[in-house]
């Protein structure tokens, strides 16, 4: 009887969880299959919930951990806003297609239009925040200033909300993901999720809305799915939105809504390594050493001391070190000497190896005789000596002729010189000479000539 009733409670249990389950089932289906007037719209697949406490950073642009997302699986979330002109629209297409995305909100965009704000709420997306005046130096300005930034944008955001503050998540994406540790721990310490991303579309560059889609696909089929970065204050984001969506319909993607984690609503159950974006698998191989296992040992027994015939040589001789074997030599000039060898050198014959001790008394004395020099020595060495002494005297005789002939040397270029000097006071003298001379025949000749021009005027 009471086993009866005990089966029948376990049946009930286990109804009521498939009936859960297949209701959660049913309305993430309906979620992405479910959209009025758009029966073809991508939609989006699943609602994951998660714990900012347990992961309070996300983003493989800059950091180790991701959403815990399946192939295919894609997050979009937009900065910046909200600018009515373009954010409007930007909330119209992902509407007709009934896709949830994570907003990223400036503080002081939400003060100049709060509006804006509340549209997002009433979509149903995420809004997280995004500092208060969006610097882009938040990795270099003082942490105090970088607190305030933060603050005074959740405070602008709420204040834009009224009084459902609480739709505020607590997500929030740091300016130009410049990122800092002592902000990312305060965010910490809040409980606040820093968003990165997985890759970005560059809409925020001076691109056109063609160069935002392809690198939008191109980047997510790089990945494989992930966090998509994109700007709803941008016109080319606008354009190039509708592209992306039906894109990412045709290839297979399917959109994921991510929402906080509160009392009410827990955290999906993910495994640790599900918040990387390719996890590795136990098939391919590793590009590092795996760590060492934690070995329980059954046996903690010391190893036995060395015994004295361990370190004995062959004649039963103990070897004595000159120095022991820790002892780390001084380098020279920069290059470490090499330590001796701990175990004798076998290759030395066994008759060459003594003991220390009586070394000195073993070695033979050398006898006297290797030290005296033969007689016949000194008569090899007597005539060099006598060369040399010749040597010595021939140089000085050879310093002083040289002393001689230098000093005829210098009275012959004296002499020379004066006689020079007289040569050249005579050649100037018979030049003058020889000059006159030349005058005088010339004027003979030019007097004969004209003698015999007359004789020939006279003859005609």
């Amino acid at each position: 009887m009471i086993g009866n009733e005990l089966t029948g409670i376990r049946i009930g249990l286990r109804a009521a969880l498939w009936l859960v389950l297949f209701a959660s089932m049913s309305a993430q289906t309906a979620s992405a299959a479910d959209c009025p007037g758009h029966p073809d719209a991508l939609g989006t697949s699943r609602t994951l919930v998660v714990d900012p406490r347990e992961h309070p950073r996300i983003g493989t642009m800059q950091y180790p951990e991701t959403l815990p997302l399946e192939d295919h699986e894609v997050v979009l979330t937009f900065d910046d806003g909200p600018l009515p002109r373009n954010s409007n629209q930007i909330l119209e297409i992902l509407a007709a297609q009934c896709v949830k995305a994570t907003f990223f909100e400036v503080g002081r965009m939400a003060q100049a239009c709060p509006e804006g704000v509340r549209k997002l709420r009433d979509a149903g997306h995420s809004i997280g925040t995004h500092t208060q005046d969006h610097p882009l130096r938040m990795n270099r300005m003082p942490f105090e200033r970088a607190k305030q930034e933060i603050d005074d944008g959740i405070a602008s955001v709420k204040a834009a909300l009224g009084d459902d503050a609480a739709a505020l998540a607590p997500f929030l994406r740091i300016p130009g993901l410049a990122r800092a540790t002592d902000v990312e721990d305060y965010l910490a310490s809040q409980g606040i999720q820093v968003w990165s991303a997985d890759f970005p579309a560059d809409d925020w560059r001076h691109v056109s809305p063609s160069r935002v889609y392809d690198l939008a696909i191109n980047r997510l089929e790089d990945k494989g799915g992930g966090i998509l970065l994109l700007h709803d204050i941008q016109a080319r984001t606008v354009a190039a939105l509708p592209r992306i969506l039906a894109e990412l319909k045709a290839r297979g993607y399917r959109i994921v809504h991510v929402v906080p984690a509160t009392p009410e609503q827990p955290a999906t159950p993910t495994e640790p390594q599900q918040w990387q974006l390719h996890p590795p698998s136990e098939n391919a191989a590793i590009s590092h050493w795996p760590k060492i296992p934690n070995f329980v040992f059954a046996d903690a027994e010391m190893l036995a001391a060395p015994a004295l015939t361990d370190v004995a040589l062959g004649d039963g001789q103990v070897m004595d070190l000159a120095e022991p074997f820790d002892r780390t030599r001084r380098p020279t000039h920069g290059v470490p000497l090499p330590r001796e060898a701990p175990w004798p050198r076998q290759s030395w014959p066994q008759q060459w190896s003594l003991p220390l001790e009586s070394a000195a008394f073993t070695l033979p004395v050398p006898e006297q005789s290797l030290f005296e020099i033969p007689e016949k020595s000194f008569a090899a060495i007597a005539p060099s000596s006598h060369r040399a002494e010749q040597t010595v005297s021939n140089e000085r005789e050879t310093n002083g002729r040289a002393k001689l002939v230098s000093a005829d040397a210098g009275e012959i270029r004296h002499t020379m010189r004066g006689k020079s000097h007289m040569g050249r006071a005579r050649q100037h003298s018979a030049s003058k000479v020889a000059g006159h001379h030349n005058r005088l025949a010339a004027h003979a000749r030019r007097g004969t000539l004209r003698h015999l021009v007359q004789v020939k005027k006279r003859s005609v």
